[in-house]
């Protein structure tokens, strides 16, 4: 009864241990975030994640409601996704072609590898996301992100198929239950007196 038991547990645990061994995506959710002035303005709004030292951007979407106030367009609306250094990225205006003020909703998918827009964070692991305007049409915002999510694609330093130096900590609970159930098989049950 006892092994049945820990023999679950194990199974259930090496099921734990293998769905963190593929990374999954980072979804940014936003709400009322601003653009306010060209791109690299102090008063855009910049988000920064951390990501993984040298982990690689492979992919993007987005499903995104945006608003442009008047004289503002919203095909205006930028964000700029990008290593910390601003030195490695890409750039994404949902709203190209509306070119008019008002709301509306945006979606689109996008495989940067494919595009040949995939890129590497860099050493500190951190990506970067500058919401701005192209122009700088008012004082203050010029447009807003409604609400929506951001989804980046990250596959870690390496590779799938080459881990990190740092073991995850599923893995390390995987080895440790591994342990504990060749501890608890090799253990003999006490000797009745005769």
């Amino acid at each position: 009864m006892l092994l049945r038991s820990v023999s679950k547990l194990l199974v259930s645990m090496s099921v734990f241990a293998c769905s963190s061994l593929f990374a999954a995506p980072l979804v940014v959710d936003l709400a009322n975030v601003q653009s306010n002035a060209p791109f690299g303005d102090p008063a855009n709004t910049v988000l920064t994640f951390d990501v993984g030292a040298n982990s690689a951007i492979t992919g993007f979407s987005f499903t995104v409601n945006l608003s442009a106030y008047p004289p503002s367009w919203l095909s205006e609306l930028g964000l700029a996704v990008s290593n910390s250094s601003v030195s490695n990225g890409f750039t994404v205006n949902p709203g190209i072609g509306n070119d008019m003020s008002g709301t509306a909703s945006y979606a689109a998918a996008y495989d940067l590898a494919d595009l040949g827009l995939a890129f590497n964070v860099g050493a500190d692991g951190i990506l970067r996301l500058e919401f701005y305007e192209d122009v700088d049409d008012l004082r203050g915002a010029d447009g807003q992100w409604n609400f929506g999510n951001l989804t980046f694609d990250v596959e870690a330093a390496g590779g799938p198929d080459q881990p990190g130096e740092v073991p995850e900590p599923a893995s390390l609970l995987l080895l440790g239950a591994g342990l504990a159930a060749l501890g608890y098989a090799g253990r003999r049950p006490a000797r009745k007196p005769s």
